[in-house]
């Protein structure tokens, strides 16, 4: 049999992994793509094997900020469809990748039979309510290069990458500031030797450097995951 890619699907017991992959169907995550509306109906979950999803809040003005970010080890929608609940954010593909995708009926139906699936799923929902609550303090209290510094952090976590690809417009919108100010940042970085930026792609060059001028949310969501995720 195949190997899980996504890490919440590789740590199941060999009977529940058995139950739910013949329900697995692999999809390709493109840049871009909206995955979920905020308040649209729940009809698919997915389970990132590569790639970004930013879960969003989209403002009445067209403002977006980011609240979390789910990737390889995580899944998007599934505490949602456990609970028969619309989706509450906007999730939108921030890197391209790969995922495996499964119908909300028989993740349910998995759900039931396979209580330790069933409890990874809602512990997942808590370490996405944390990186929400974490998001919202980090935004309020630290500088823009310490919070791009943590983004780009979790991003290469997540990727498993050095270089990510990802546009200045991009970056404004989930810091939520102008991109004049990421502008700024990514320049100063890349003249520190800490990042190296060029036509949409950034090189993670000097990765304790990045860690040092990060905030302390960054090391703060990985202690949350530890915790309840292992």
């Amino acid at each position: 049999m195949a190997q899980l890619q996504n890490r919440l699907l590789a740590s199941l017991p060999s009977n529940a992994a058995a139950a739910i992959r013949p329900h697995l169907k692999r999809v390709e995550l493109k840049l871009g793509d909206v995955l979920s509306e905020a308040g649209g109906v729940i009809k698919r979950v997915y389970f990132p094997n590569s790639g970004v999803i930013s879960l969003i809040v989209e403002l009445s003005s067209g403002q977006m900020i980011e609240t979390a970010m789910v990737g390889r080890d995580g899944v998007l929608n599934a505490a949602s469809a456990l609970d028969r609940k619309v989706s509450l954010n906007k999730a939108i593909v921030r890197l391209a990748g790969s995922a495996s995708v499964i119908g909300v009926d028989q993740i349910r139906k998995i759900s039931d039979e396979f209580k330790f699936f069933r409890s990874i799923l809602i512990r997942h929902d808590k370490v996405l309510s944390a990186q929400s609550q974490q998001s919202a303090a980090c935004n309020a209290n630290h500088s823009i290069e310490a919070r791009m510094c943590r983004w780009l952090l979790r991003m290469r976590d997540l990727s498993g990458s050095e270089v990510l690809t990802l546009k200045q417009e991009a970056l404004a919108q989930m810091l939520g500031v102008q991109r004049s100010g990421v502008s700024m940042v990514a320049n100063g970085l890349q003249k520190a030797g800490i990042i190296k930026y060029h036509r949409g792609k950034i090189r993670i060059i000097d990765l304790r450097g990045l860690k040092n001028r990060s905030c302390e949310c960054y090391g703060t969501v990985k202690a949350y995951y530890k915790q309840l995720l292992g």
